[in-house]
């Protein structure tokens, strides 16, 4: 039987390279198409980004690979359209692909309420003001936010030069005792790698863009691979699917 495969939209370049190295560790087929907008971490550029138009031409570029589900890999471009919208973004995309899709946005909701999570702290890499929608998705789905910080990083090309050391830093500095787990959301993040020393680090789950919207797909074909290198959410026990 062919390995489960899982088609992603992902934002211009940044953290790209979390895919393979997932695909590596679940032996699933995991490729990305990419769509191109200006770089800028700002909610018009954001609306943009994550319009009909463009996730329709990753959808395309993603059908030769005959994809099981697609999942739109970019937080800020899904939640910056509220969760009406966001809702109304990803049916779209299901009929463009032909198959069930998602994004990074509902993958966080998704991965918190599988793993019973219910009081989180948000570490932000973007400016306030849409790091602060992101506070907004995450309350409307029931999620209580205890603490929240954001790093005001303009791009996400500068985002994906961050090392595992200064994501480590604004983990550490924007965890708070009464989180349940503490949330990154930017997929420009390179995240995968460092995971194990996150949740080491802060003795709690951890949940990441790329991890959560790797999850997400899986999720929605029915498949729970487990990982012990990704985190608390692919772990053995924690994995939920069909939720």
């Amino acid at each position: 039987m062919p390995a489960p495969t899982i088609g992603f939209i992902y934002p211009d370049h940044a953290a790209e390279d979390d895919y393979p190295r997932a695909e590596t560790l679940l032996g699933v087929r995991l490729p990305v198409a990419h769509i191109y907008g200006t770089d800028l971490h700002a909610i018009p550029e954001l609306l943009d980004l994550g319009s009909p138009d463009k996730l329709r031409h990753g959808a395309e570029q993603l059908a030769p690979q005959r994809p099981d589900a697609v999942v739109w890999a970019c937080t800020s471009g899904s939640f910056v359209y509220g969760p009406d919208g966001a809702r109304e973004q990803v049916r779209d995309l299901a009929e463009a692909a032909g198959v069930p899709a998602s994004s990074t946005s509902f993958a966080f909701v998704s991965a918190a309420r599988a793993l019973g999570i219910r009081r989180v702290a948000v570490a932000a890499s973007y400016p306030d003001e849409v790091a602060r929608l992101f506070t907004d998705f995450l309350a409307d789905a029931g999620i209580t936010i205890v603490a929240f910080r954001s790093a005001g990083i303009e791009t996400a090309a500068e985002v994906g030069t961050l090392t595992a050391e200064q994501v480590l830093e604004l983990a550490v500095a924007c965890d708070h005792p009464d989180a349940d787990a503490l949330l990154i959301p930017d997929t420009a993040m390179h995240t995968l790698e460092v995971l194990p020393r996150l949740e080491e680090a802060l003795g709690k789950p951890v949940l990441t863009a790329n991890q959560v919207t790797i999850w997400e797909g899986l999720r929605l074909i029915g498949a729970g691979p487990i990982s012990s290198s990704l985190g608390a959410l692919f772990a053995e026990g924690s994995v939920h699917v069909g939720d």
